[in-house]
């Protein structure tokens, strides 16, 4: 259940139109062995916009909580 949901998020960000976490999340979706650039993206995304109240923030924090299965 948790791997689906961390699927659903990254595909959540690949659709977003910020580079920063779309581009690593559509990578790591295509396959490629890219897991600690698309964490250090998401980390990055989360401080930067974290708690601006965009529907991305609850994501940011359940990817980070989930990443380990990655």
């Amino acid at each position: 259940m948790e791997e689906h949901e961390l699927t659903a998020i990254l595909r959540r960000f690949a659709e977003s139109e910020w580079e920063l976490i779309s581009l690593p999340s559509q990578a790591y979706l295509a396959g490629e062995d890219c897991r600690d650039t698309l964490v250090a993206a998401i980390e990055q995304a989360n401080e930067e916009c974290g708690d601006c109240g965009c529907e991305y923030d609850a994501l940011y924090q359940r990817f980070l909580e989930l990443k380990d299965m990655l």
